[in-house]
């Protein structure tokens, strides 16, 4: 089966950086061992592991070509050929070559991980694919690639319970998998009922675990932009605090006289400091500090997020200004109310009706 023997130094420490990801250096080291020993297997074989990882799919085949005319019967090569003719669209040799890597090794779970994915194209293909998946999840159950591949041939069948169970028997077994808590950070954001700070904890943990992935920085930067405008809210309720313990529109037989009680409105400003700890502490309590840190480098290179946290600023503002005050002139008290809540107001409603013309 040619899976077995001791691999040559150079080859050995090839293994070691593809398992990093250094996948030019680790080219690097092959061609040497292959221009001294053309005849070294699992040199060919890690070769076609180096070009599947940086989409090179034709010299990865050629690399499998070259390992399985030197051995016929090997385990990896079947399974790197598959792999390379799927993505280069070739799917019946896909399907043949992970046919011929159980062959070779019946009861190994990378078989049928194979096979489940040369399976997942073209449609009607769709339950043998999640029949294979089932059986490389219970050849490997502990291994995230069965539960990966489970994952993905689910997905195609319409099986979101499935699917659900995959990711979290990923996060099970590697906490830190950074697909699967990306998966979950977007099913999350789907969610109807999902809260907003509970979506960037989600977005953040996944971010934490692949940094470079620009996908989910766009989600929790756009999270992040969504709990800014979140903000505005608090301040206007502030704003209506403050409106009703200072007078400003007073109706029928309600006592109208200016400036208002000194308790009331004191006990008005106190109300508004609950109203702004508790937002801040429901939104951002859970929050990672990359999260937080995120949001103030949202505020500092975005326009909407400034204005956003201004008009919220604005608005806070105008109600501590009518409450601390002890205003006489009714009018004025007037203007500074419409002054806090005009602009975020109509910045709302602009941004309301481009989501519903973007929809």
């Amino acid at each position: 089966m040619s899976e077995t023997g001791t691999e040559h130094p150079l080859t050995a420490q090839a293994a070691a950086l593809i398992e990093l990801e250094r996948f030019d250096q680790a080219r690097e080291l092959l061609a040497r061992r292959l221009a001294t020993d053309p005849d070294d297997v699992r040199a060919w074989v890690r070769m076609a592991a180096c070009h599947n990882s940086t989409r090179d799919f034709e010299d990865a085949l050629r690399a499998t070509e070259e390992a399985l005319r030197r051995a016929p019967e090997d385990f990896s090569a079947h399974r790197f050929r598959s792999f390379a003719l799927r993505r280069l669209g070739r799917s019946d040799e896909s399907v043949a070559a992970a046919r011929e890597a159980i062959r070779v090794i019946p009861d190994h779970w990378m078989g049928y991980v194979a096979l489940s994915e040369a399976l997942i194209y073209p449609a009607d293909r769709w339950p043998q694919s999640y029949e294979a998946a089932v059986t490389a999840v219970r050849l490997g159950p502990e291994e995230t690639s069965t539960h990966r591949a489970l994952w993905k041939a689910a997905l195609a069948m319409g099986r979101h319970d499935v699917c659900e169970q995959a990711v979290r028997e990923v996060l099970r077994l590697d906490p830190s998998n950074a697909w699967a808590l990306q998966e979950l950070a977007t099913r999350k954001a789907a969610a109807k009922e999902a809260k907003l700070p509970e979506v960037a904890e989600g977005y953040a943990q996944a971010l934490a675990a692949a940094p470079g992935d620009q996908g989910l920085r766009k989600g929790l930067e756009g999270t992040l932009f969504r709990m800014l405008r979140g903000t505005r809210w608090l301040a206007l309720l502030c704003l209506l605090i403050a409106v009703l313990a200072a007078r400003v529109f007073p109706t029928g037989d309600d006592p109208s006289a200016l400036p208002a009680p000194l308790g009331t409105r004191l006990y008005a400003l106190a109300v508004m400091g609950v109203v702004w700890a508790l937002g801040a502490w429901r939104a951002y309590r859970k929050l990672p500090q990359g999260a937080k840190l995120g949001v103030r480098s949202l505020v500092r290179r975005e326009f909407w997020a400034k204005v956003s946290l201004y008009e919220a600023v604005w608005c806070t503002v105008c109600a501590v200004l009518i409450v601390t005050v002890p205003w006489t002139d009714r009018v004025f008290l007037q203007v500074l109310t419409h002054a806090g809540w005009v602009p975020p107001l109509i910045t709302i409603w602009f941004e309301r009706a481009a989501l519903r013309e973007a929809r």
